[in-house]
């Protein structure tokens, strides 16, 4: 499956923006790529800190046939995205629940997820922000990027690219997911 590729400067918020597009277009999947948010959002409307540099995406796609509950639909997603800082990181990634991954127990990237549905089909927007440049403070919470653990500058649309094509690859099998053996389908 290919995702079309909607690239912004700015945006207020990649996840209302991938709202917009799946009410008023006939597009079934897609990822959005901003180089900067005004009003990023993360869970429970906590504001989304959108230094630029880091990376704001969100991708949607159909779930009709998908049979996870939205905590199983989290995990997978939170799997996908450190897949992706895998692939920039060697250490340990961990996931804390329901949406956070973090990297010796800092935030490194936050997922957001909405389900909408329009004409009678069921889209997921995964919206995901990953540090790669700078990392915000949040009050009681460590933080940190990838530059700052790994010494190596990781653009944006490099960082966005390597996700669409993981998304690409998994998409197709989101309906075929065992949760028992989630991490296993995921390698």
């Amino acid at each position: 499956m290919k995702l079309k590729k909607f690239n912004f400067k700015t945006v207020n918020s990649t996840n209302d923006l991938a709202i917009q597009i799946i009410k008023k277009t006939n597009n079934k999947s897609g990822i959005i790529i901003a180089e900067k948010q005004k009003k990023g959002r993360g869970q429970y409307g906590k504001k989304w800190t959108s230094f630029k540099g880091n990376l704001f995406v969100s991708i949607f796609f159909k779930i009709n046939k998908v049979q996870l509950s939205l905590k199983d639909l989290t995990k997978v997603n939170c799997l996908l995205v450190k897949k992706l800082l895998s692939k920039f990181y060697n250490g340990k990634i961990t996931i804390k629940k329901p949406n956070d991954l973090l990297i010796n127990r800092m935030k490194i990237s936050g997922i957001l997820q909405e389900i909408l549905t329009k004409s009678g089909e069921k889209f997921i927007v995964v919206g995901v922000g990953v540090n790669l440049t700078k990392s915000p403070i949040i009050k009681n919470y460590l933080t940190t990027n990838l530059f700052d653990l790994t010494g190596t500058k990781i653009t944006p649309n490099y960082a966005a690219l390597r996700l669409k094509k993981i998304y690409e690859t998994f998409i197709p099998m989101f309906p075929k997911f065992n949760i028992k053996n989630l991490d296993r389908n995921l390698k």
